[in-house]
Formats: C-alpha cells, sequence, structure tokens
C-alpha cells in the first residue's frame, strides 16, 4: 500500500516539469527561464509547482525580488542535470538523422582561439560544431542547452563544472560619447574608474566594483540583465562600462567610443563542461584545447 502511494505522485512528473526545473534553477529568474525556453511565464511557473507537488518538497524559495534553490532544489539540478543531458545524448544518437554534434554554448562573442580548434576537432572525430548562445553564466551548460560552453571571467561559485582555461582578454572603457569627466581620453587608469559610476552586466559581465581595493571602489549606477541592455545604458549616460576587449569592438555604437585601459586585471575565458557525465565529445573538445591553452584544467 506505501509503495502504491509513493508511485502514483511520481508517475506525474513529466519531462517538461524536469526541464522548467532546471531552467529555473540555472537562471535564478522565471523570467529568463521562460524566454531560454520559448514558454510563457505562467506555464513554466505552473510545470515547477506541479513538480514540487509531486514530489512533495519545496525546490525553489520565490519572492517578488529573487528567486533561490532550497536544499532541496539544489540537490535535484546537480543530479538531474547530468540525467538529462545523457538522455538528450541518448535520443539523438537514436534518432540516428544527423552526425555527431557537439553543442558549443556562449554568451556573446566566441575568441579567434575556438575557429581553429572547431577545424581541427571536426577533421579528427567527423563531428560537427553547432554554436548556441545563451544569455546565462554559463551559456545554458547546466541546463542542457549546451554540451560544453566558452565563459569568461569567473565561474559562478558552487557550480558543478570543471574548465580549461584558454585564454586572457584586455579589457577597455565603454562610454558615452559626451561623457564630461573622460572626455577626450585615450588611455584611462584602472585605478582613475573608481571616481565614475559603473553599469553591470549582473548574467554575463565581467566587471564588479568588487574588482577594486575595498573603500576604493566605483559606485555602482544601474544593472543590466544581458549585454544589449549593458551596451544602452552606458550609452544612455548612465555611467562607464567596461568590457572584454574583443567583446566590446565587435558592437560598435554611434553614441559610444572605447578607451584603453592602463593597469586592469584581464579576463579569463575558459571552456567549461559539467563536472560529471560530461558528453564524450566535450570531453574531447576540452582535451584538444590544451594545444591552444595558457593554463589548465580545473
Amino acid at each position: 500500500m506505501n509503495d502504491v502511494r509513493l508511485r502514483e505522485p511520481l508517475d506525474g512528473i513529466e519531462l517538461r516539469h524536469l526541464r522548467a526545473f532546471l531552467a529555473v534553477a540555472d537562471e535564478l529568474s522565471f523570467t529568463h527561464a521562460a524566454a531560454l525556453l520559448r514558454t510563457g511565464q505562467p506555464a513554466l511557473t505552473r510545470a515547477v509547482r506541479a513538480l514540487e507537488e509531486s514530489l512533495g518538497v519545496r525546490l525553489l524559495d520565490r519572492t517578488t525580488r529573487r528567486v533561490a534553490l532550497t536544499g532541496a532544489g539544489q540537490r535535484l539540478r546537480d543530479d538531474l542535470a547530468p540525467l538529462l543531458r545523457r538522455l538528450d545524448g541518448t535520443l539523438r544518437t537514436a534518432a540516428g538523422t544527423e552526425p555527431p554534434v557537439l553543442r558549443l554554448g556562449f554568451t556573446s562573442l566566441l575568441p579567434e582561439a575556438c575557429a581553429a580548434l572547431a577545424t581541427g576537432f571536426k577533421a579528427a572525430t567527423g563531428a560537427g560544431v553547432r554554436l548556441v548562445r545563451g544569455d546565462a553564466p554559463l551559456a545554458g551548460l547546466l541546463t542542457g542547452a549546451c554540451d560544453i560552453a566558452v565563459v569568461r571571467g569567473d565561474l559562478p561559485p558552487g557550480d558543478a563544472v570543471r574548465s580549461r582555461l584558454l585564454l586572457h582578454e584586455p579589457r577597455v572603457a565603454v562610454l558615452a560619447r559626451d561623457t564630461p569627466a573622460l572626455a577626450g581620453r585615450r588611455v584611462v587608469d584602472w585605478a582613475e574608474l573608481a571616481d565614475h559610476p559603473l553599469v553591470v552586466n549582473t548574467v554575463t559581465g565581467t566587471t564588479t566594483p568588487d574588482l577594486w581595493p575595498e573603500g576604493r571602489r566605483p559606485r555602482l549606477a544601474c544593472t543590466a540583465h544581458n549585454f544589449d541592455e549593458w551596451l544602452e545604458a552606458v550609452a544612455a549616460g548612465h555611467g562607464v562600462g567596461i568590457a572584454p576587449e574583443p567583446v566590446a569592438r565587435r558592437h560598435s555604437h554611434p553614441a559610444l567610443r572605447y578607451v584603453r585601459l592602463k593597469n586592469a586585471p584581464p579576463v579569463a575565458v575558459r571552456l567549461v563542461v559539467p563536472a560529471r557525465d560530461a558528453h564524450p565529445l566535450a570531453e574531447r573538445y576540452l582535451a584538444d584545447a590544451g594545444q591552444f591553452s595558457d593554463g589548465s584544467s580545473g
């Protein structure tokens, strides 16, 4: 009798419920998760609630301002993410409709090293490389949106991933053209920027006030949740933006100019895979990256 009572609610759990939960767990935002899954936020909320009701536990703590994982939610995310990635790979292999494909996630711009790496990878394995952009800290890696990801900056704490340092990129300041205090400057010292308000991309950005010494940090002017929002906030004159040089210069804007920074800490660029049950092609890609890398796996 007890087994029947346990089995009935779990039988109601569907794959869409699990994918919905993983998207929210990765984004910590129902709005961003709904956009990632291309579904409506009400439907996403219902799917997560249905999963919680079936399991009989609360997976997420929600308020009007934030979403956080409970202890049960954290454990489920860590265990479930590799299982769903393996299931997706199994289904693609079983379908047999296309050659094997490695999904390479990124958030803004792939470094040039990835082009040469992909060419050698394709020649050696016969597998294709599909590029997947995601406005998430790990480009959707932990929700199964990609098999391996290019990540700039520090890795989010607590995520179960392994990484290889690929290269470092210099930072540049991004300014509205009419910024009076820095008008006409071609080079700015990193320490000077502590006197100017900062615009921060909180999802995929690489610069936050805590990169400066305590007691000598820039004021946070405003935040953005993706690169386009960040760019427009800087263009509107809300504050100074700072970004990796290749990323910033790729995105021209008539209201912006770019200024070289002196003594700025460089931005680390890493390849990242799940700590457990990574796709075999992702493991091969990560290993092949050693010939281009200026760092080791972590």
